[in-house]
């Protein structure tokens, strides 16, 4: 036997021995096709196939980072923003994802584009910048159950950046602007109607209760004698103008009699 046949036998024994032993990681399974059929899921571990008749593609199980590039989303109020986003998602079904799914990472990641400009295209701007939990959770479910046909399990969607034009941010922040002038407007109101309010049942309570008005004049009487100020003047009690305006009343009723 010639050098040759031998380095060609060995070369042929290397091939043979390659295809029909496989090892899989743990997380990681071979979807065996005999004659072009599918047959059935092994793995993990040692796998052994007849070379020809025998064909196996591998499958990864574990989570899938994917990145969604930035879309152009039309907002529900004629908004236009830029968006992108992450996707986590892994294969749970290895058969359905190799046999039912020409690439399965492509058609996830066109799926989610589309997604994700339907979901958020239906939305307020407002909406995207403060529901942005919700709005994850909108596109996983949809995306989830479009992918279940291709075994794939959408675990979670995050929304990376929502970003808009200089435009838009200038009229924003115009408009946060004036909500906040509203709302001191708002709060001053409120603390003059209350003001007023306390004031007025003051007012009741004093013309009530006599003591009440004669404490009130003894401290209005106190404050004005703490004034720096060279004239003091001090009001004079209802109960001291009654009586001297009585009398005015009558002796000037007296001089208007007959025969003055």
């Amino acid at each position: 036997m010639t050098l040759s046949v031998v380095v060609f036998l060995i070369v042929f024994a290397i091939i043979i021995l390659y295809n029909t032993v496989k090892v899989l990681k743990e997380y990681e399974r071979g979807v065996v096709f005999f004659l072009g059929r599918f047959q059935k899921v092994k793995g993990p571990g040692l796998i052994l196939l007849f070379p020809v008749i025998q064909t196996m593609t591998k499958v990864d199980l574990r989570v899938q980072v994917m990145d969604v590039p930035t879309q152009d989303v039309i907002s529900r109020d004629n908004v236009s923003v830029h968006v992108n986003a992450v996707i986590y998602f892994r294969i749970v079904d290895p058969e359905k994802a190799v046999i039912r799914v020409a690439n399965v990472f492509e058609a996830t990641s066109q799926l989610s584009q589309t997604t994700l400009r339907s979901v958020l295209g239906q939305h307020d701007l407002d909406d995207m910048l403060s529901e942005r939990d919700k709005l994850n959770e909108d596109i996983q479910n949809l995306l989830d159950q479009r992918t279940d046909a291709w075994g794939i399990k959408v675990a979670n969607v995050e929304i990376k950046h929502v970003d808009l034009d200089e435009s838009m941010i200038r009229a924003i922040a115009q408009q946060a602007e004036a909500e906040r002038s509203r709302r001191a407007k708002v709060i001053n109101a409120e603390g003059e109607k209350q003001a007023a309010q306390m004031l007025a049942e003051a007012a009741r309570t004093l013309a009530s209760e006599e003591q009440a008005l004669q404490l009130r004049y003894m401290q209005t009487l106190k404050e004005i004698s703490n004034e720096r100020t060279n004239t003091i003047v001090f009001p004079m009690p209802l109960e001291f103008v009654e009586p001297i305006m009585k009398m005015a009343k009558k002796f000037g009723g007296g001089s208007s009699g007959p025969g003055a």
